[in-house]
């Protein structure tokens, strides 16, 4: 296992936190519990090789322990934090509205800066670690940014708003 870095954490707002935190309590109790109680019902029926129940029921195992160690991995490194200040700065937690440069027929885009985990419905997520989302740290509307986008190519663009997510 590599040595955490900045990089590595999570910026969660107390309530992301929360939820990803029942989430994890609910698969490792409850759901857990179920699965291994339909296995083993599944396993006294007899032979497993045609058994279809059995192997749904090992299948979803093998995704809910998955989940599981998503889990526990980002809530090890998350960074738990309050909804940030209403200043226009971008920083984590904050929903940026932007513009690609010197593209007139593109709409403005919006999307929160933040742990891509906790994708509200209709709006995209950023990390701060991501090729914009570290590019835009600290800007304010009316700032214009360049990055280099995931195939090479630089992309500038200008900052509209950033207030606060909240959610």
């Amino acid at each position: 296992m590599t040595q955490s870095s900045d990089t590595d954490v999570i910026w969660l707002t107390s309530d992301a936190h929360a939820k990803l935190t029942a989430e994890l309590e609910n698969l490792k109790g409850p759901v857990r519990a179920e699965i291994v109680e339909r296995i083993s019902n599944a396993r006294d029926e007899g032979d497993l090789k045609e058994n279809g129940g059995y192997h749904a029921a090992r299948e979803e195992q093998g995704k809910v322990e998955g989940r599981i160690r998503q889990l526990e991995d980002m809530l090890a490194r998350a960074e738990v934090g309050e909804t940030p200040a209403d200043d226009g700065i971008v920083e984590p937690g904050m929903k940026v509205t932007y513009k690609f440069v010197g593209d007139d027929d593109d709409e403005a885009e919006e999307f929160l800066l933040g742990a891509r985990e906790i994708e509200p419905e209709g709006l995209k997520v950023y990390s701060p670690q991501s090729p914009l989302g570290g590019a835009i740290l600290g800007a304010k509307p009316g700032d214009t940014v360049e990055y280099e986008a995931p195939n090479g190519k630089k992309l500038s663009v200008v900052i509209l708003a950033a207030t606060p997510y909240t959610g």
